[in-house]
């Protein structure tokens, strides 16, 4: 009997090894590398030759030739999830959802499937739930169910073959981790299994012009769990974050070959599942009616549009010899070279203080345009000076104590103006060329300005 040609996969990087060590030597991490069985030619199937995409015709086409009319989107029946999709369910498109265990993800995706049965053919697939369970969900949510079809099954060849004959236009696969393959030995949830099945329901979706939603796990540090070609193969790739505990959800995009990325859903977990958050800046900016000091409102952009959200700064005096700096929400590091810059350029030393920046509403912001609000938020509240209810502040800060301008800054105006803030700090490049109506703006091109204007 041959023996079976083996190689390593890294989880996190996807790269292969021809045999088995503590470290990946592309990604550096530790531990990641799984045993996966390489087919040979006398075992490997035609389709597992054919690429993501299926099989195709060997035929050279100008682009302007190709046909788009057949692949025309349709609505989930979620504003929010189509935002986030660039406008709507594209046909034969992989949408990859992942998500912390809690977070939703089975219930977001039965509300879409239950909406959708009503105008079309949709098959939820469940490898991890009993039909009663998800059923019993159903009845709690007050969902339709009078048409939409179900399946309690983990072998990929029998899910495709079932889907042949009952020809849906929206399947979901809860979830990718519980499917297997027959001709791969290794066990359901594996580096291979994952990997070829994932690519063998991609082909079968482009090739049937199905749409498919593929739920996936994360590991314990938030990423998604699997190798790395299990994104690299779907077209979509989505995150539903959000504490257990919290009220809100949201839904950003992380890759999308249909549409922009970086996109963000909200969404509100309530008795009857999820509820779309239409205006996500209002339950972001829940202030108080006493305004306190070390807090101000900046707006972030988000896909295709901005959002307020309200930065909060606590400093008080250190009684330890190493200060603490927290930052939730915020780049830690980020935070130590804005006290640095605060240092240097604004004269104000908070050496001896402990600093901690928070992001009201547990949303994440990367993008460098919040700070000259964190800084704005730190000396308010180092000199316990309450900054105006109605200022809010957005720029990049430069090393040199310049404020660089950021993207969309009058569209972030705009949206400030509609809830009420009647005025803004901005940078110089940002100042709007005609005002807009009922905000002052208040432009400056460097640190001590910004300061002074407070």
């Amino acid at each position: 009997m041959a023996k079976k040609k083996t190689a390593f996969v890294c989880s996190d990087c996807g790269s292969e090894h021809s045999r088995w060590q503590g470290q990946c030597k592309d990604c550096n991490a530790w531990n990641t590398l799984s045993e996966f069985v390489v087919h040979t030619a006398s075992t490997a199937t035609q389709h597992a030759r054919s690429g993501f995409a299926g099989t195709t015709l060997a035929k050279v086409e100008t682009l302007k030739d190709i046909d788009l009319t057949a692949l025309p989107r349709f609505s989930s029946g979620f504003k929010e999830l189509d935002r986030v999709l660039g406008g709507g369910i594209v046909p034969g498109s992989a949408i990859l959802i992942g998500g912390s265990p809690g977070a939703g993800k089975s219930t977001l995706l039965l509300q879409v499937m239950c909406l959708l049965a009503q105008q079309d053919s949709a098959l939820y697939v469940t490898g991890e739930e009993s039909l009663q369970q998800v059923a019993m969900r159903a009845k709690r949510l007050n969902l339709p169910d009078d048409k939409l079809k179900l399946l309690a099954e983990t072998n990929v060849e029998t899910i495709c073959s079932l889907a042949m004959q009952h020809k849906p236009s929206v399947m979901v696969i809860d979830s990718i981790q519980v499917m297997h393959m027959a001709d791969i030995p290794s066990a359901p949830g594996g580096v291979s299994q994952v990997r070829e099945c994932a690519a063998a329901l991609t082909r079968f979706a482009k090739q049937h012009h199905i749409a498919m939603f593929i739920v996936g796990h994360v590991t314990k540090d938030g990423s998604l769990a699997g190798p790395k070609v299990l994104e690299h193969c779907i077209d979509c790739s989505m995150m539903l974050e959000g504490e257990s505990d919290g009220r809100f959800r949201t839904l950003r995009g992380t890759k999308n070959r249909f549409g922009a990325i970086n996109e963000l859903g909200v969404f509100g977990m309530t008795e009857r599942g999820m509820k779309e958050v239409s205006n996500p800046s209002a339950i972001f900016l829940n202030r108080q009616q006493e305004q306190s000091a070390g807090s101000i409102v900046m707006s972030v952009w988000e896909g295709t549009r901005p959002l307020l959200v309200e930065i909060q700064a606590l400093v008080d005096y250190s009684q330890i010899s190493n200060p603490r700096r927290v930052a939730v929400g915020l780049d830690h590091n980020r935070l130590a070279m804005l006290l640095a810059i605060m240092h240097r350029h604004g004269n104000v030393q908070m050496h001896d203080q402990d600093v901690f920046v928070n992001v009201v509403g547990g949303v994440k912001v990367t993008e460098t345009s919040a700070d000259l609000a964190v800084l704005l938020a730190m000396l308010s509240s180092f000199r316990s000076k309450v900054l105006p209810q109605g200022l809010i502040a957005f720029g990049e800060v430069g090393l040199s104590g310049e404020i660089r301008p950021v993207p969309n800054g009058t569209d972030r105006l705009t949206e400030a103006a509609k809830h009420g803030f009647t005025k803004a700090i901005v940078p110089k490049a940002n100042q709007p060329k005609k005002p807009i109506e009922g905000i002052e703006v208040i432009a400056c091109s460097r640190l001590s300005e910004a300061l002074d204007a407070i």
